[in-house]
């Protein structure tokens, strides 16, 4: 059990030193050996663990859909807007989701996965869509599968910006304003006003 545990940890540290190159330099400019010194373990345990670069990058990008947790709301567009919310305060603090979503943006030689991180993405926000029509929350007509779209690539340009401008501090704000513009032609008038559109308290985000 002990060197079960071990292991776990190890290959933790190997994802967590991997996810600060990767997001620092970028995946073609990272290197194992970086990567090794920031771990202090052996090249023979990160190839246990790892037989390549592009092992640990798509390890990595399967962090993405953990970070898509749904939360338990019974309006499904409050749902949709907390996911949104929390993947926007994980990417100011998590280095390992910075990186996922970094190896997923930019275009390297790392070859992205069968389903991509916006496959992943675009396929919650979907669901919770459709049960949020079901229930009456959507405007009549509305294609839920282009309104999942243009979230997914909306929020996707804003982290970018945010990153770029802001070191992504400013990406709740970003967020909160992409939603008043958005809500008008996606919800039902009268359920609008009772939608929170600001990152959740912190007792409900813990």
């Amino acid at each position: 059990m002990a060197q079960q545990e071990r292991g776990k940890r190890s290959r933790y540290s190997i994802l967590l030193a991997a996810a600060q190159v990767f997001d620092e330099r970028g995946y073609d400019a990272a290197s194992t050996t970086e990567i090794l010194a920031r771990t202090g373990l052996t090249r023979g345990s990160l190839y246990h663990h790892f037989p390549s670069k592009e092992a640990i990058a798509l390890a990595l990008v399967d962090a993405h859909a953990e970070a898509l947790e749904v939360p338990d709301q019974p309006m499904k567009l409050q749902a949709v807007i907390d996911v949104t919310m929390a993947f926007a305060r994980r990417l100011q603090y998590d280095p390992i989701l910075r990186a996922s979503v970094r190896l997923t943006v930019e275009q390297t030689s790392f070859s992205s996965p069968p389903q991509t991180a916006y496959d992943q993405s675009n396929a919650a926000i979907l669901k919770l869509l459709g049960q949020a029509r079901e229930q009456g929350e959507i405007l009549p007509g509305v294609d839920v599968g282009a309104a999942a779209a243009t979230i997914v690539g909306s929020f996707t340009g804003l982290q970018i910006m945010s990153q770029a401008y802001a070191n992504r501090a400013d990406l709740p704000e970003r967020v909160t304003t992409f939603w008043q513009f958005m809500l008008p032609g996606l919800a039902t008038p009268g359920l609008i006003s009772r939608l929170r559109i600001t990152p959740p308290p912190a007792a409900e985000q813990d």
